[in-house]
C-alpha cells in the first residue's frame, strides 16, 4: 500500500499547487491513499468547508490537525460535526470538538489515522501525547489494520523523534509536521516503522516558512509583532512524503520525500 502524505498546507499557495502537483504525483507513484494537514490552509490559521471540499475534489481523502485547527471559529460545527474526513489532534482537551483519530476504508485496505500534538515549546497545556497513543492503540488492540499512520505535529525535533521510538513497531509510520521545513532525515526502523521529523509545508515559497519575509524580518529586529501577509501568488512549493507499506503485515518498507515546485497566478 501506497500513502502520501502532503505536510502543513498554508494559504492559497499551498491549496493551489496541491490541486496543481497532487494527480500527476498520484498517478506516476500509484498512490492508494492521500493524507494531509491543512491547519494553516485558510490564510495562514484554520480551515473551512469550502477548503476541505476543494482539497476533496483534488484528490486528498482525509486530514490531521495541529495548533490551528480552531482558528475558524464559525464554522467549528460544520467542519468537526462529522460530515468531513478530519482530525484535530487526540490529545486536545475532551471537550473539544472533532476526533483525534479515524478509521479509512480505502479498496481493500483498513488503515488507522491519528493526529496527535506535541507540548514542548508549545502554548496550550495539552495532555499527554505519549499516554493518549498508548489509549487509542490499546482501543483498536483485537483489530487488524493495512496501515497505522500517526501525524506528530510538534515543534521539538527531540519529541517527535521521541514519539517514533516510543511508538516504534506499533504503528506503521511517525510523521512529523508543524515547522514548515522538511528534514531529510527520512528512515525506516528494523522493526517497520517509518519515520521523518518534519514532511515541511505546501505553500509560498519566497518568504519564511509561507508567510510573506518583511513583516516577519520587521519583527524579529523590533521584537514587536508586524503583519504577517500570506500572499494569494507567486512561487509555491508542495512538501510530501510517500510511505510504502506491506498490508498484510502493516510494517513499512520504504519512506521517501516528495517535492514540487510551481508558480501560483
Amino acid at each position: 500500500m501506497k500513502i502520501l502524505f502532503i505536510g502543513d498546507i498554508v494559504g492559497r499557495p499551498g491549496r493551489e499547487i496541491v490541486k496543481k502537483a497532487l494527480p500527476g504525483i498520484i498517478k506516476e507513484n500509484k498512490i492508494d491513499l492521500v493524507i494531509a494537514n491543512p491547519e494553516n490552509a485558510a490564510h495562514g490559521r484554520g480551515v473551512n468547508e469550502n477548503i476541505l471540499n476543494e482539497l476533496m475534489e483534488g484528490g486528498v481523502d482525509a486530514f490531521s490537525g495541529g495548533d490551528h485547527s480552531f482558528d475558524e471559529k464559525h464554522q467549528l460545527e460544520e467542519v468537526y460535526g462529522g460530515k468531513y474526513p478530519i482530525l484535530r489532534p487526540a490529545n486536545f482537551s475532551k471537550n473539544a470538538p472533532g476526533d483525534g483519530y479515524v478509521v479509512i476504508n480505502k479498496g481493500k485496505s483498513r488503515v488507522l489515522f491519528i493526529s496527535l500534538i506535541g507540548r514542548v515549546f508549545m502554548k496550550m497545556d495539552y495532555d499527554c501525547p505519549f499516554h493518549k497513543l498508548d489509549e487509542i492503540l490499546a482501543n483498536f488492540a483485537k483489530q487488524k489494520f493495512s496501515a497505522i499512520i500517526l501525524d506528530i505535529h510538534a515543534e521539538a525535533t527531540s519529541e517527535k523523534i521521541a514519539m517514533f521510538r516510543y511508538a516504534n513497531s506499533r504503528v506503521s509510520a511517525v510523521l512529523g509536521s508543524h515547522t514548515h521545513v522538511m528534514t531529510a532525515d527520512e528512515q525506516v526502523s528494523k522493526e517497520g516503522t517509518a519515520y521523518i521529523s518534519d514532511v515541511g509545508m505546501s505553500g509560498y515559497s519566497d518568504g519564511c516558512i509561507g508567510i510573506e519575509c518583511e513583516g516577519v524580518i520587521e519583527t524579529f529586529l523590533s521584537q514587536m509583532r508586524s503583519s504577517h501577509e500570506i500572499p494569494d501568488s507567486g512561487k509555491a512549493m508542495m512538501n510530501a512524503v510517500l510511505v510504502e507499506i506491506d498490508s498484510k503485515s502493516g510494517k513499512a518498507k520504504k519512506i521517501k520525500r516528495i517535492n514540487k515546485n510551481l508558480t501560483i497566478k
